[in-house]
């Protein structure tokens, strides 16, 4: 029987001393030599690669970050360079660096905190690492940025709050419970901005992974909410974006600000762990970032949908290029404003579309990584604006092949469950519903914003240019003619 590889790190350092040996066989007379030592014609780490790793790489690759190694120096960057074009290079799959995985030239592609490397800087990388990586002109190294004392942090956190200690043996069962509530220091009702939960643990920097799914976390995820009493006693719940490991901040739209009641309490919901191979202790921070005083929201509090299914999934054995499907009907009019795939190990990609009428567009696709679990925020004035009666479909690309390196044992068959080894197949987005009124304010806003005529194509909003004005009806006239048609033709089909 074949072995299976039990993570990740034994292919990653496979690929290392595999890149480095070739890397030190390539002959140097092949190479044009300037007095320096590098490549006449090669990228060098003074004039082109430190600025690269210094913009995208060394908040989390530093000395006592999270990071497996530090690449704040020449030397410390030498050494590495054949890993880092393998891992630039995987983009956009699981394994690569930065790790976040939004595919280029599908879909819209603005999006906040987008830490994707552009193609001409892991082009940079790549011939970098080819050439020997030389470091040129010390006088043209950028100076090293500052680091931050962020403590972990992607937001500006007002209020932070810390969970009870957890702790997972290395090796055991995956743990489904509830951690004690949370008392939340906030003496006023305020609304947020963005909130971000983090796991801080004692897993060493560096260290290896040890189990295929989970990485340096072992909480795979946590459901969360917000329970208060007003003066009256009555019971107030708020339900907030699930927690998933190695996940990004969120930041909710600047109109649909998420209430934080004064005197609440943080409740788990939901909280799993799995082992990562070592006995871990662990805890969750929560950091909330506020709104100004006196923010009031323009639409309701955020909508996480209902667009997944866990009835039907069905992952053959030693089968590459499955997929899932989903579909929901929106009942509102809706502007999107993040997707967020969950899957587990067998997942390698997700793409959402909608189809409105006889119409159906891609909005986005991302690959997937089990280990960092990434929600795409859509930028001002870029979400998709859809109307009621659209249909949401997502698309999960699975791979139940030894190609895979997150999955245990290919040879199982795959279906729904709770645990890591089993399956999820959901889009964990948010989405903020609009009155029509706002829903045509929100579509003339952005035709004007990006001075659309009618020969233009604006992505992730099929009525936007109803509203553009002509010399017949207005556009609310015909945003409303043009819904009845889109819901008419949904109609038609589901007759068919």
């Amino acid at each position: 029987m074949a072995s299976r590889r039990t993570g990740r790190d034994p292919l990653l350092r496979t690929a290392f001393f595999l890149a480095l040996a070739m890397a030190a066989v390539v002959p140097r007379g092949l190479r044009a030599q300037s007095p320096d030592g590098s490549s006449a014609s090669a990228p060098t780490y003074a004039h082109d690669v430190a600025k690269i790793l210094f913009d995208n790489c060394v908040r989390c690759h530093k000395p006592g970050g999270v990071a497996p190694m530090s690449l704040l120096t020449y030397d410390q960057a030498k050494q590495y360079a054949p890993l880092i074009k393998y891992r630039t290079g995987l983009y956009p799959k699981a394994g690569t660096m930065p790790p976040y995985y939004l595919e280029r030239n599908v879909g819209i592609q603005e999006y906040k905190d987008d830490i994707r490397l552009s193609p001409q800087e892991i082009a940079t990388l790549a011939a970098w690492a080819d050439a020997g990586a030389p470091k040129g002109d010390e006088t043209e190294i950028p100076a090293a940025p500052v680091m931050k004392d962020d403590n972990g942090w992607t937001i500006r956190p007002d209020v932070v709050v810390k969970s009870s200690d957890l702790f997972m043996e290395g090796g055991h069962p995956d743990w489904w419970g509830e951690i004690k509530p949370i008392d939340v220091p906030l003496d006023e009702d305020r609304y947020v901005a963005a909130v971000q939960v983090r796991e801080v643990n004692d897993v060493p920097p560096g260290a290896a992974s040890q189990t295929a799914v989970g990485g340096r976390f072992i909480v795979h995820h946590m459901i969360w909410s917000t329970v208060s009493k007003d003066a009256e006693g009555s019971r107030h719940s708020s339900f907030w974006p699930v927690h998933e490991l190695g996940r990004n901040a969120d930041v909710f739209d600047p109109g649909a600000g998420q209430l934080l009641r004064a005197h609440s309490q943080i409740i788990s919901n939901s909280l799993h762990m799995h082992s990562n191979g070592r006995d871990t202790h662990a805890h969750l921070e929560i950091g909330f970032q506020l709104q100004p005083k006196g923010y009031k929201p323009k639409y309701p509090p955020f909508n996480l949908g209902s667009l997944g299914d866990g009835q039907n999934i069905d992952i053959a054995a030693e089968k590459d290029h499955q997929e899932l499907h989903a579909y929901q009907v929106l009942t509102q009019n809706t502007k999107v404003v993040s997707f967020e795939p969950h899957l587990h190990a067998p997942g390698e990609r997700m793409c959402l579309e909608y189809i409105w009428g006889t119409h159906r567009e891609t909005l986005t696709c991302v690959g997937y990584d089990h280990n960092w679990v990434k929600q795409y925020t859509y930028a001002d004035d870029y979400q998709p604006l859809l109307p009621k009666g659209t249909i949401l479909h997502i698309v999960g690309y699975m791979n139940n092949t030894e190609s895979n390196p997150e999955i245990p044992d290919p040879q199982n068959w795959q279906g729904s469950g709770n645990r890591s080894v089993q399956n999820m197949f959901i889009d964990l987005g948010r989405r903020v519903a609009m009155t029509d009124d706002q829903f045509v304010e929100a579509m003339e806003k952005r035709v004007e914003k990006f001075h659309w005529t009618k020969n233009d194509y604006p992505i992730g909003c099929p009525l936007c240019l109803a509203t553009v004005a002509t010399a017949g009806p207005k556009p609310a006239d015909l945003m409303e003619a043009e819904v009845k048609a889109g819901q008419q033709d949904q109609q038609d089909q589901g007759g068919r």
